[in-house]
């Protein structure tokens, strides 16, 4: 893997920092998304119940008690409804889509920077025939080598985050379109 890494020339380094980046942002994006995640049918269920036997101090408090941005946003709103809805949704909804920007950069920069690699290698192929005047196999596979490495390393790099990228947009999704539904019901 080292020898991999080596034989890639200098295009790994920006690839190896972009797996870091991507990784560490989707890591934190799954953690905080899978801590985002309630059944909201059933929260909200409690929360019609607890609002009706005990008032809106309990409702509120049930809020308080429960995680997501479902619980934030009713909690909002239970005593000023319209308003805080709107305006607690548009907080949760901004804390739900941080960092995936970074992915989608990631995901997109990757690839072309692996192509950049590959231009490269190809570049330092070709100038060692151009010195040699000569052509032998061994002259340019190293070039060729180099650049087949990178953009393997940067379609790699790119595949992976756009995977996180993609699943983590659709929990949000889920996530946004509960809350939507379930504050339409409050």
């Amino acid at each position: 893997m080292v020898e991999l890494f080596q034989d890639g020339g200098w295009a790994m380094w920006p690839l190896l920092i972009l797996l870091i980046i991507g990784v560490a942002v989707a890591i934190e994006r799954l953690f905080n998304l899978s801590r985002s995640s309630i059944d909201a049918a059933n929260f909200f269920a409690n929360l019609e119940e607890t609002f009706a036997n005990e008032g809106p101090d309990a409702a509120a408090e049930l809020c308080s008690q429960t995680r997501g941005p479902v619980a934030s946003v009713i909690h909002a709103g239970i005593y000023h409804v319209e308003k805080a809805i709107d305006n607690s949704g548009a907080v949760e909804m901004a804390f739900l889509e941080r960092g995936m920007v970074w992915l989608s950069t990631v995901a997109n920069l990757a690839p072309m920077i692996g192509f950049l690699g590959t231009v490269s290698g190809m570049i330092n192929a070709f100038q060692a025939i151009k010195e040699a005047g000569d052509v032998e196999p061994s002259m340019v596979a190293g070039g060729i080598s180099e650049a087949l490495i990178t953009t393997a390393s940067g379609l790699i790099v790119g595949i992976l985050i756009q995977f996180c990228y993609n699943f983590c947009a659709n929990r949000i999704d889920k996530i946004i379109a509960d809350m939507t539904e379930q504050t339409a019901r409050a």
